[in-house]
């Protein structure tokens, strides 16, 4: 069974100011945009891509909590999300929009190396197996 989430598109604007689409969010030179609807990680980056952008990456705790917020703004609770990291090359994480994975927010024992862990949600809190929310990668 393939896992569905919603998604958190980003979409990248690489000018000195940045002025997003409407129903957009600014935040260090890039828009985001929470969309809640349910798809797997590969669909819901093709989403962002048919849009011009990716699933979000997250380079810093700054980042992380604005995305949370962003999330929880839009859906009124820390919905479990997709966001652009994936390790398709095992063991080798990267973000979908090509930078580079620098700043990681795991959960304890994450990722725990099965093989079967490919792309990354935020938000996975207690109600699963995290205490924190954080990054689960699944």
């Amino acid at each position: 069974m393939k896992e569905t989430q919603q998604s958190l598109l980003l979409f990248n604007l690489f000018r000195r100011t940045v002025e997003c689409p409407s129903d957009w969010t600014a935040f260090n030179n890039r828009c985001f945009r929470f969309v809640a609807d349910a798809k797997t990680w590969a669909g819901a980056e093709k989403n962002c891509m048919s849009l011009g952008g990716n699933l979000a990456s997250v380079h810093s705790q700054e980042d992380y909590l604005q995305i949370q917020t962003l999330i929880f703004t839009a859906s009124h609770k820390p919905s479990i999300t997709w966001i652009g990291g994936s390790d398709a090359q095992e063991n080798t994480w990267l973000w979908s929009d090509g930078s580079p994975m620098t700043y990681t927010n795991w959960c304890p024992g994450q990722p725990n190396g099965h093989g079967f862990q490919n792309c990354i949600q935020m938000n996975y809190s207690s109600k699963r197996k995290c205490h924190t929310t954080c990054f689960f990668s699944w």
